[in-house]
């Protein structure tokens, strides 16, 4: 009876290590987290209001003095690239599942898990700044808790105009006056010639970024992390800016400067598709 016993036992604990080495030979879907470092250059943002000691400030290619507020950018549309060029995206028409906004006054938000990633080797991510046209409505029903996000806890990522989301919203202070810096962008509307609405400028922009090692998911849950420079406001790979009257202050620049602005963050086009976005690291 005792060697029965021991053969069982013996027999229990080979079929557990079997079952062991079989998962880990066959790795299952993971997490991805995604990391924004909001910065000037290399140095970490700190906010302030007009008069702090504390504020990390920057100076522009204009020369101009700046910091900053309140910063605060919508991530959306994000899909991760396989070595072997496999798309995947994650919930891009979902904006409770696949959106987020990133507030550098609240650390939770620096942070965004997306669940369930297939297992691969992944070298490249594409997201996007800002929401794109087709989901760009404030739809309550269809999305109620990014609408709810974008609303509540001082966020404030609505147009009070409009019907669709600011997609950055910065405040801070410029000059030896701490003259106020406000830079809201988002997409805009318009009449056509038959008196129909249709897209004005468009303000979402399309990032890709190269992973510079390779993101391994499955057995691991990898961190990357992404650097928002935000030294490219001002002076952007597009335009440099001299912040004035015409495009300091959201209620009086036009469109057209305000899309000197998204150049810098988002990048124009084909001409730039980083914006002020790379890649610090990828932590396997």
């Amino acid at each position: 009876m005792k060697n029965l016993k021991n053969y069982i036992l013996s027999a229990a604990v080979l079929v557990a290590f079997m079952s062991c080495s079989k998962d880990d030979d066959n790795p299952v879907a993971n997490n991805v987290t995604l990391e924004f470092n909001n910065t000037f250059g290399d140095t970490p943002i700190v906010l302030g209001d007009a008069t702090s000691s504390t504020a990390t400030k920057n100076t522009s290619e204009a020369g101009q003095i700046h910091h900053f507020e309140e910063v605060k950018y919508v991530i959306s549309n994000i899909r991760l690239i396989k070595a072997d060029g496999t798309e995947i995206p994650y919930n891009v028409n979902d904006l409770d599942n696949g959106a987020t906004v990133v507030n550098q006054a609240n650390a939770e938000t620096l942070s965004y898990v997306m669940n369930d990633i297939p297992v691969g080797d992944y070298t490249e991510i594409k997201f996007g700044l800002g929401v794109k046209s087709e989901l760009n409505t404030l739809d309550q029903t269809s999305f109620p808790n990014f609408y709810a996000n974008a609303g509540e806890n001082d966020t404030e990522m609505h147009w009070e105009w409009g019907t669709g989301y600011r997609f950055t919203k910065i405040e801070g202070f410029y000059g030896s006056g701490n003259d106020d810096l406000s830079i809201h962008s988002g997409s805009t509307l318009t009449d056509d010639e038959g008196g129909n609405i249709v897209q004005g400028v468009d303000a979402y922009r399309d990032i890709t970024l190269t992973l510079p090692t390779t993101a391994v998911v499955g057995n691991s849950a990898p961190t990357i992390a992404i650097k928002a420079d935000f030294d490219y406001l001002l002076s952007g790979q597009s335009h440099t800016i001299t912040l004035g009257d015409n495009n300091a202050t959201p209620s009086i620049h036009t469109a057209v400067e305000m899309t000197k602005f998204v150049d810098n963050l988002g990048g124009a086009s084909t001409i730039d598709s980083t914006g002020m976005f790379s890649i610090i690291s990828v932590n396997n």
